[in-house]
């Protein structure tokens, strides 16, 4: 009987090749990710938006001779990038403010994300050679989302309205959603050949709506696993990131919405965030996690098409990059003209028909300018074109699967760089102030606060009586909740008083924050020093963070 004999020198020989080609990948994707990251710097240093330079690194890192050609599973991307940049959306999202301006943002989110796939499908299909209708709509899927950060981004620092900003991330939020829908519907079309109108329309409201179903359900168990269960903050912020994959996953197990079980079940638990978060290190532990994600990811998806576009250019066929860019370009135009022609009507006929309506403020001319000059394309878009699959079946390709995303790419290109670059100019020509009848934000911490200490110090006086006695801990505490009722009571009579009552307010910050600086210049020598316990120097740095949070805000976080 012969033995079968394992080369094992070819087999190591193969081994030690993949490995080598693993590392050298690796290796790639960190060095790009670190240029990507002083990219971001210099965008901060110089304040532009960093989306903005994210996209012409993108297109930058195609141009480098030799740069080798990264090829991923297209389902892959889709799976690993849109559900956290999904449920980081609904996370944020204020459910007042969504529910305020639920008319607008449904009319946004649904009826223009329709109404411009519509208009990019017809258009592309008369354009492009060998479109079709089921392939326009597949674009228009695509290209139809605004993307929320890279709006936010832009408009960091400028005074816009609240509403403003309120309706770009509701719109935002709910408009991934109804724009991967119809992806998902046309590319099925295009796969299969059939599309009925009728049976698309009963299939999207079945999908969708037990997608909320699904993703409520899901919901409520890591609810209760992270309210009932003795977590830790490490665990918790585990957890957050596990939820919007197992929301995903567990719809479109049933073929149903991933997409809206993890927008419903991150709304939820948003919602919900103060009953099962309840310690400072907990919060504190899930926004940097979820920063560093979100960042990491919004960083790698545009480093991923600048590695895959050479490849796409040289798969475009037939079609020249003159052509895609002319394609790209025209589709551009339409997207943002449709956007400026809807966003008018919907702000302002619905006051027309509507008394209720018209108790709000009027939005007048320059907030819909405003939003609808915000519809930059970013991430989704992108993550969505990519995870378009190679082949149609064993035998065939996708058809034109490169230059609907090269097509995809100028979009986000000249929607990030031209719009992006102008929307500061335009805030500061229109001169927009707020438009509701909205407290400013520090006036609001500091009645907040007023609120809470007050709360505290009823507490210790009707429960706490004889410890206040006997416990000189207690009784310093309730002096220090006093002095700070006294302060928050000076800063908002302070706001209210003159221009030099203010000015002394802001050279109050200014001296707190250097203080504070200086204070952890000590704590870094106090650490070198090694007379104290680590953990010991941990604890007055994070006292510190929460000192300074106090007169910054989160906006550091």
């Amino acid at each position: 009987m012969a033995k079968k004999v394992i080369d094992l020198s070819s087999n190591i020989s193969y081994l030690t090749y993949k490995q080598k080609t693993m590392h050298e990948d690796l290796l790639l994707i960190l060095g790009l990710l670190l240029v990507v990251m002083l990219l971001v710097m210099l965008a901060q240093r110089i304040k532009i938006a960093y989306p903005i330079f994210l996209v012409l690194a993108g297109l930058g890192i195609s141009l480098i001779p030799g740069v080798p050609v990264l090829k991923l599973d297209p389902e892959i991307i889709f799976l690993i990038f849109l559900p956290p940049l999904l449920y980081e959306a609904a996370w944020y999202t204020s459910w007042n403010d969504f529910w305020k301006w639920k008319r607008t943002i449904g009319l946004l989110a649904f009826g223009l994300v329709f109404l411009t796939s519509i208009v990019v499908a017809f258009a592309s299909q008369a354009l492009i050679p060998g479109f079709t209708l089921a392939m326009g709509f597949l674009l228009g899927g695509i290209v139809s989302p605004p993307d929320a950060i890279a709006a936010t981004t832009v408009l960091k620092g400028l005074k816009v309205p609240k509403r403003t900003i309120a309706m770009l991330e509701g719109e935002s939020l709910i408009n991934d959603a109804s724009s991967l829908i119809v992806f998902r519907f046309a590319l099925a079309a295009v796969m299969t050949g059939v599309f009925s109108m009728q049976e698309a329309t009963g299939q999207f409201f079945l999908v969708a709506g037990m997608g909320v179903v699904v993703g409520i359900a899901a919901a409520h168990i890591f609810y209760a696993i992270h309210r009932f269960l003795p977590t830790t903050p490490a665990i918790d912020a585990a957890l957050t990131v596990m939820t919007p994959y197992i929301l995903f996953l567990s719809a479109e197990y049933f073929h149903f919405s991933g997409v809206m079980a993890v927008v419903s079940g991150g709304l939820f638990m948003s919602f919900r965030s103060h009953e099962i978060f309840k310690t400072g290190t907990t919060r504190i532990n899930m926004t940097g996690v979820w920063n560093t994600l979100i960042f990491v990811m919004n960083a790698l998806v545009f480093v991923l098409i600048g590695l895959e576009l050479p490849d796409i250019v040289d798969g475009l066929g037939e079609t020249s990059v003159m052509d895609g860019i002319k394609y790209g370009l025209i589709i551009s135009l339409i997207v943002i003209v449709v956007r400026m022609l809807w966003i008018y009507p919907v702000a302002h006929i619905p006051r027309w028909l509507s008394k209720k309506v018209r108790k709000d403020p009027s939005p007048g001319w320059k907030n819909p300018l405003i939003i609808g000059w915000a519809g930059m394309r970013g991430v989704v878009s992108l993550a969505t074109a990519l995870s378009i699959p190679v082949m149609m079946n064993e035998q065939s390709e996708f058809p034109h699967r490169n230059l609907i995303i090269f097509i995809t790419f100028v979009v986000i290109f000249v929607t990030l760089v031209f719009q992006g670059l102008t929307l500061p100019l335009i805030i500061k020509l229109t001169k927009i102030g707020e438009i509701d009848n909205i407290l400013p934000s520090h006036e609001q911490q500091a009645s907040i606060q007023i609120r809470m200490d007050n709360l505290a110090v009823n507490l210790l006086n009707e429960k706490y009586q004889s410890n206040l006695e006997t416990n000189s801990l207690v009784e310093n505490f309730k002096n220090t909740i006093e002095n700070d009722i006294l302060q928050q009571q000076g800063h908002l009579e302070s706001l209210e008083m003159c221009t030099n009552r203010r000015n002394d307010l802001n050279e109050y910050h200014e001296i707190m924050l250097d203080i504070f600086a200086l204070q952890r210049k000590e704590l870094f020598k106090i650490k070198r020093e090694n007379q104290f316990s680590e953990d010991e120097v941990r604890k007055a740095e994070s006292q510190l963070d929460l000192n300074e949070l106090k007169i910054t805000g989160t906006k550091h976080l």
